[in-house]
């Protein structure tokens, strides 16, 4: 007998048909210790019918199964039975309402809940705050790739303008007989009122014609505009060199996925991200394309969310700078950082160059260097600058007590006149020494392995295995928000499979190979 389709079949209860091991049960498992008083607080009333603590999960699960489109979770929500029981009986939300929640609700509340989970996994015993593994990658943003705006090209316009104004503003002066020191507001003040004391009517559109004070006052009011939209530029670039005008906080930066190979620059965000235990435990995302100046905060704002300071630093040469191994130095923290020149003093062409300044003999005492010809190099003097966060950089510079007459000047130095002179800062080399040191013990190298596996591999599983390579959303406030929900469901999963496969309480993959 055929049995048919709108037939009503029991049990209705969606939660029989969800295997036991399913990443849901998990997620809800998680999910139900957590504090949503912030999330509620943001509704000034009741919500109508679904819990936002719901919603969040709904969100949360979306992203664990690469749906990230607001359209595809109510597609979801209608056709998948694990959304279903999520929302325990009640309809599905439309995608507007979860574009809503995301981009609203969400924003400002994501990152507590986000840390609530890191430290639910320091309670299970996942995390111990002890190492943490540091890198970056940049994910194109919601932004079209050609409405660039460019530092040097808003400050050259800006100045070509300046100096047409002041070639014209003299003869306009002189011309209506105010004072040298007048100011193009003060001529367009004088031009609306002589137009209102003439009875000047202004005309606009094909076939009118202006009179000259009319004249006079589009082209003076043009170049005020101007002025002020080059103004507005540079305040929106802030330190950047660039930004997109369909997302302000985006930066053009060179990405891997050049399609064209041509090395065309995209509107992106840098993303860093710190792993510990495979868990992705801290998330920043900045305007600027560089690794270096982005570690001192990331580091405070996941102190500050976490409540306390990570032992062991591990990150790639993108970070080394004095001004980073000066601040971890301060903090009672480990810099296993390798030094941007690591790789480079390990070849052959760089150990017989003896005209480097790092392969010169250096007496500590006397405080002078020593070159292939014998000659020293005695201290001159020191320079002072400063880092964008006012980090003060001291240079010690020596020069050469006499290269005249030197067989080796044309391999050693390439000025004609003057001895040779190198800069040298005492500071950098120390902490390259001790980073050299701490990097190719046993600790650091298990740590240096281990970055490369989990950090990179952390990226390697949301770009390239859950596809996300673009943000969906714009302005770094929402964009923010999109990537905590994707690491906060990338933990959900990853606490799944280590629970699957055995691996709990593992934090080094050294630990499983043992």
């Amino acid at each position: 007998m055929k049995v048919l389709r709108n037939q009503l079949f029991l049990p209705l209860n969606f939660e029989v048909l969800i295997d036991e091991n399913d990443p849901v049960r998990k997620l809800t498992e998680i999910c139900d210790t957590l504090d949503y008083t912030k999330l509620y607080d943001v509704y000034l009333r009741h919500w109508r019918s679904i819990d936002p603590a719901i919603m969040f999960e709904i969100l949360v699960f979306a992203n664990m199964n690469c749906i990230y489109s607001s359209r595809d979770i109510e597609q979801a929500c209608k056709t998948d039975i694990r959304f279903m029981w999520l929302l325990q009986g009640e309809p599905a939300p439309d995608h507007s309402t979860f574009a809503r929640f995301q981009n609203e609700k969400l924003v400002g509340v994501i990152e507590d809940l986000f840390y609530q989970l890191i430290l639910k996994l320091h309670e299970l015993g996942e995390i111990e705050f002890n190492n943490i593994f540091i890198d970056g990658t940049k994910i194109e943003a919601n932004a079209n790739r050609y409405t660039f705006v460019w530092a040097k090209t808003v400050e050259k316009n800006l100045q070509k303008l300046n100096a047409k104004i002041n070639n014209e503003l003299p003869d306009l002066c002189q011309k209506y007989g105010l004072s040298e020191s007048a100011t193009l507001a003060d001529v367009i003040e004088f031009l609306l009122k002589a137009r209102d004391f003439l009875g000047i009517k202004f005309v606009y559109g094909r076939g009118k014609r202006k009179t000259d004070i009319q004249r006079d006052y589009d082209r003076i009011y043009e170049y005020l505009e101007r002025i002020d939209r080059y103004h507005e530029s540079q305040t929106i670039l802030g330190t950047r060199k660039s930004y997109s005008k369909t997302d302000l906080d985006a930066t053009f930066m060179r990405m891997k996925e050049d399609h064209m190979r041509n090395g065309q620059l995209k509107p992106a965000y840098n993303v860093q991200i710190g792993v510990e235990s495979e868990y992705i435990v801290g998330v920043g995302l900045f305007s600027n394309p560089t690794d270096t100046t982005t570690l001192i905060p990331f580091l405070e704002r996941l102190q500050k969310n976490i409540g306390r300071k990570y032992l062991n630093i591990i990150a790639d040469a993108g970070y080394a700078s004095e001004e980073n191994y000066t601040y971890l130095e301060e903090n009672d923290q480990n810099a296993y950082i390798k030094p941007a020149d690591y790789e480079i003093k390990k070849t052959r062409k760089y150990k017989s160059n003896i005209y480097r300044v790092e392969n010169l003999s250096y007496d500590e005492i006397g405080d002078y260097f020593t070159c292939p010809n014998g000659k020293r190099l005695n201290h001159a003097y020191d320079s002072k600058s400063k880092t964008k966060n006012d980090y003060e950089i001291i240079k010690s510079y020596y020069i050469c007590e006499s290269c005249e007459g030197c067989p080796h000047r044309d391999k050693c130095y390439k000025g004609k006149y003057e001895n040779r002179k190198v800069s040298f800062s005492k500071t950098m080399a120390r902490q390259k020494a001790e980073a050299t040191e701490r990097i190719t013990a046993d600790e650091g190298n298990i740590l240096r392995q281990n970055r490369s596996i989990q950090v990179e591999g952390a990226f390697g599983v949301l770009k390239q295995d859950r596809d996300f390579r673009r943000f969906l959303t714009r302005g770094k406030t929402k964009t923010e928000t999109q990537f905590l929900l994707l690491a906060f469901a990338f933990n959900i999963k990853k606490l799944w499979n280590r629970t699957i496969d055995g691996r709990l309480g593992l934090s080094l993959f050294n630990q499983q190979a043992a």
